[in-house]
């Protein structure tokens, strides 16, 4: 898709989201519900005693009924029903000639590890943190931005061999 045409669609889902829902986008938040959920169904004892899980945990409703978890599986059947109208569902790693398929999964798998990570102790992902933040002005949406590409700038030098 055009990176524009997209940048605006984009643009348009986050409004529509915060007029729909009153949040923003976010996408971390949901796998700490589904960790939590997780751990409450082995260790419920050490889930209310955990200053940690005692926080994510509605006597309400289960973490897995989430607007975060819903999101997520909405993007991943939006990203498969995209991929089935466009003709691209299949799988395929992409890559550059001069690396493995093994390796760029491991160097995929790596960098959401720490991807994921960083979004925890950034209390936000791209999406949430970054995007949504800024979109309501906030400084730390400006920061955690800045601090993502600035990051992936000063990295690239040194893992362009990957690339190209």
């Amino acid at each position: 898709m055009n990176p524009y045409l997209a940048g605006v669609l984009l643009g348009l889902v986050l409004l529509a989201s915060f007029y729909l829902t009153g949040r923003g986008l976010g996408a971390s938040g949901a796998m700490k519900s589904v960790v939590v959920s997780g751990v409450e169904k082995i260790a419920p004892s050490h889930v209310s005693n955990s200053g940690f899980y005692s926080k994510y945990v509605s006597e309400e409703a289960s973490p897995l009924k989430t607007w975060l978890v819903l999101e997520v599986f909405g993007v991943l059947i939006g990203g498969f029903i995209s991929g089935a109208i466009s003709g691209r569902l299949g799988l395929k790693v992409e890559r550059s000639p001069k690396i493995t398929n093994r390796r760029r999964l491991i160097f995929a798998a790596i960098g959401g590890a720490l991807f994921g990570f960083g979004s925890q102790l950034g209390r936000g992902c791209t999406s949430g943190a970054a995007l949504s933040g800024m979109a309501v002005l906030s400084v730390a949406g400006f920061v955690t931005m800045m601090a993502i590409f600035g990051t992936a700038f000063a990295l690239a030098y040194f893992f362009r061999k990957n690339w190209i």
